[in-house]
Formats: structure tokens, sequence, C-alpha cells
């Protein structure tokens, strides 16, 4: 495989700007962006929050790995993985021999103020919902700090933060493309 054609997959919590993110870098390299939240709400034919109100959590987990196994294309391709993709058993493993992994992070101050600008987050539909995001990200931080290279997207200007993803992504393509070598 050739390193300019590894795919990007942005990790990390809600609300730390990988949708954002990923359209700029993806226009920055010319490569196609996929949400995997997105794509999930298309092929379901309604939003997350109803996929969890008549299907529970379990099984839009599994729509997410079946996304992540065989629903988006294996090359030129940036995922914006919903936050909590890469929490489930063997899915940084998976994305792992599908790309490169980058997590993005910001403070949970700017996670709240990034969120509750859309109301389709069905895990923070409870009265607290401050108290919400930090139990989760305690829940979820382990993984995200061992998901891959940490790029914080607080009181950055996008530019940067785009810059900074695809110098990244390049460095780590060269590896991944020399180590997936047939």
């Amino acid at each position: 495989m050739n390193a300019a054609d590894v795919n990007l997959y942005l990790v990390g919590f809600m609300g730390t700007g990988k949708s954002t993110v990923g359209r700029g870098v993806a226009r920055r390299i010319g490569f196609r962006l996929v949400d995997s939240d997105h794509e999930i709400e298309r092929l379901q034919g309604c939003t997350i929050p109803e996929i969890f109100a008549r299907d529970g959590e379990p099984a839009f987990r599994a729509m997410e790995r079946e996304f992540i196994d065989t629903g988006h294309p294996a090359a030129r391709t940036i995922v914006a993985c919903g936050g909590g993709l890469v929490v489930q058993p063997g899915m940084l493993d998976l994305l792992r021999t599908k790309g490169v992994v980058i997590c993005l992070h910001a403070s949970l101050e700017t996670v709240l103020e990034r969120t509750m600008r859309h109301r389709s987050r069905p895990l923070l539909e409870v009265e607290d919902p401050m108290a919400r995001i930090r139990a989760l990200y305690a829940e979820r931080e382990s993984i995200y700090k061992r998901s891959g290279s940490l790029v914080l997207t607080d009181a950055r200007p996008l530019n940067d933060i785009v810059a900074h993803v695809v110098r990244v992504w390049r460095r780590e393509a060269a590896d991944f493309a020399r180590a997936h070598r047939a």
C-alpha cells in the first residue's frame, strides 16, 4: 500500500472536533470524509437517538463494528468515528489494521460547550450533562490515551489543528505502509 492512500481514523470523545477537523483534512489531502454516525443514520433511515430508543446502545455498537468492518472504502478515506466507537473491545486493534488512528482531545468544558449546541446526543439527554460528560470521559479516558497520537483541539485555529493532523497522518501513514507491504 502507498502511504498516500492510507486511511485516517479520527477518534476521541464527543465534541472534540472529529467531523469538523476531518472535513478540513479531507480538503487538504484530497480524501473522502465519512462520518460513522451519519453513515449509520443513513443506512438505518433514522437518527442515532431513534436507534438508541428503538434498539438500544448494544445494537448501535454492533452497527458501528459492522461499519468499520465493511462499510467504508479501504483507501483514501477519513473516518470521523463516533465517540464511543473505539471504546468497544477489539475496535482499536481493528482500526489499527485499517489505517492511521489519531485521537482528538478537548477539555471537558469545551466538550460541554460544543455538544450543547446540538440536541442529537442521546448520552447527554440527562439532568446534568456536565456530570454525564465527566463520568463518560472517566470511563473512556484510558482507551483514548492508548488509541493513537493525541491532537488537542481547544482554543486553536482550525487551520492549525488540520495542519497538525496532516503532519501526524503523513508520518504515521508512511510507517503503516511500510509495515503492510506484501
